[in-house]
């Protein structure tokens, strides 16, 4: 039995700009950190010959080619695991549609499994890649590249999309304290809304021409937020988030609406100083920065919603069990 523990992440400047469309005409650059809530694979090899796999239903198949879950299917197929296993996901929020990665945790940390599964130790840069191929070129999902990067590498990390798709990884170097202040003033609300983030994706994906001013001004902010990071200004991520949010909505017409703008407006005159829905918007969690001195008053003013409470994380993909006794089927 192999079991994997992948990270979500959260974003917090850049997102938009890891699109093909966009980084292969301009580059692109994106600021993301993993966070200590997660999405496990357990791989256990069966007596038989059968594919199980259990997520939030059941499958049961005798061939790859017949899993309905697209990720796992694609994975199975790229990893050579073709019979006799049994697979299941479990996640610490819902599984899909919260703005936090978890499609792009679930395929890095099942291609990790099911490497281990067979004896083999991938990179993370292997790990990242090889999801991306899956997602973006195999499934087609009009998605980005960040996602798979943070949740193989973990910490957080500055990436930079360059225009022949290569992608250069940089851990944000700041002091242990800095990144606990940052940690302990960022916070999560849910907002019990999940959304089809692919459809957001689709639009913004078919407006890159209209859109290009707007993501050239969120790619300098993730620029910029490197350098606020590097000099301990951490009030200035807040302001910061704030105005790549009110740049954000203008990428896609349902990346927010009324519900969400009262939302955001309520928690900025609450106390904090900026925030964005995470990932493509339309849905799942609000993330804002918000300094200690008003956090009560941000969760008394949000307490209709639930507070996911999170801290960064370090580490990226990595297996937490590995009990590989026997050898796979021939």
């Amino acid at each position: 039995m192999i079991i994997t523990q992948t990270p979500l992440r959260v974003s917090l400047a850049g997102g938009g700009t890891d699109v093909e469309d966009f980084y292969s005409l301009e580059g692109g650059c994106v600021i993301s950190s993993a966070i200590d809530k997660y999405i496990y694979v357990i791989v256990k090899e069966r007596f038989d010959d059968m594919i199980y796999v259990n997520y939030s239903k059941k499958e049961i198949v005798d061939r790859v080619e017949d899993i309905e879950h697209d990720l796992v299917r694609e994975v199975m197929k790229k990893t050579g695991v073709t019979k006799g296993v049994e697979i299941t996901t479990l996640a610490d929020v819902p599984s899909e549609g919260t703005g936090l990665g978890s499609s792009s945790s679930v395929t890095v940390g099942l291609l990790n499994a099911l490497y281990i599964y067979q004896g083999e130790q991938m990179t993370q840069e292997t790990l990242a890649s090889e999801a991306c191929e899956i997602e973006i070129d195999r499934i087609k999902k009009p998605i980005g590249k960040q996602d798979q990067y943070i949740a193989a590498y973990g910490n957080l990390r500055f990436f930079r999309f360059e225009k022949d798709g290569h992608v250069k990884i940089e851990k944000m170097n700041i002091p242990e304290s800095t990144r606990r202040r940052l940690s302990s003033n960022l916070l999560l609300f849910y907002t019990k809304r999940t959304r089809n983030s692919e459809a957001i994706f689709l639009e913004q994906k078919n407006k890159i021409d209209e859109n290009i001013e707007y993501l050239r001004q969120i790619k300098k902010r993730a620029e910029m937020l490197k350098e606020i990071l590097a000099s301990n200004q951490l009030d200035e991520v807040g302001r910061l988030l704030h105005e790549s949010w009110l740049i954000k909505k203008e990428l896609a017409s349902k990346i927010s609406n009324r519900e969400f703008d009262q939302i955001y407006n309520t928690a900025i005159r609450a106390g904090a100083l900026g925030g964005k829905l995470a990932g493509a918007g339309g849905g799942g969690f609000f993330l804002f920065y918000c300094p200690r001195e008003h956090q009560d008053s941000l969760r008394t003013a949000l307490h209709t919603l639930q507070e996911l409470r999170f801290h960064l994380e370090i580490d990226g993909s990595k297996a937490i069990f590995n009990n590989r006794r026997h050898g796979l089927k021939e």
